[in-house]
């Protein structure tokens, strides 16, 4: 069974290691998740998360607060959103259904908040895997975005779809 539970400076190694991963590298090629430094700290607009299978780490997911997050990544951007990274580490764990697990935890912890409205998600437009995968879990386009240097497809699903999907 798929449970997350906080990473912390003891997963350091496999997060590098994922790092490395080919399929990680294309999900997001310009990102530097400075694991050294932000595992070491716990804002209280962000929650990293480790997926884990009987114990055995098979992902990662991280769920902010953007109009709180202090890079302001989002933009200028109202209360009541999440936005989630979600990633698999090995590419032997791909389309096993734990992606699919993993989001539905997920959504659960952003929509147990009675402020979140929606939740948000930024692929790389050139990741037609992943937008397959959010569009299966119910997420719908929202506009196409440039962040950085990366062009990306924003996607959203709001409490509303998400109550009519899963609960």
């Amino acid at each position: 069974m798929i449970q997350l539970r906080n990473a912390t400076p003891e997963d350091l190694p496999l997060l590098l290691h994922w790092d490395k991963q080919p399929h990680v590298i294309d999900s997001d090629p310009d990102d530097d998740w400075n694991w050294e430094y932000e595992l070491a700290r716990n804002p209280p607009w962000r929650e990293q998360l480790m997926a884990t299978l009987d114990e055995r780490p098979v992902g990662f997911v991280q769920i902010i607060n953007p109009a709180q997050e202090e890079s302001h990544y989002w933009g200028d951007i109202a209360e009541g959103y999440r936005a989630i990274d979600i990633w698999i580490g090995e590419a032997k764990d791909l389309g096993k259904g734990y992606g699919t697990v993993m989001m539905q935890l997920s959504l659960n912890k952003c929509f147990a908040s009675p402020e979140v409205m929606a939740v948000l998600i930024d692929p790389l437009a050139s990741n037609t895997r992943a937008i397959r995968f959010y569009e299966r879990i119910g997420f719908t386009f929202i506009e196409d975005r440039v962040f950085g240097s990366s062009n990306c497809k924003v996607y959203s699903i709001s409490r509303e779809n998400w109550i009519l999907r899963y609960q």
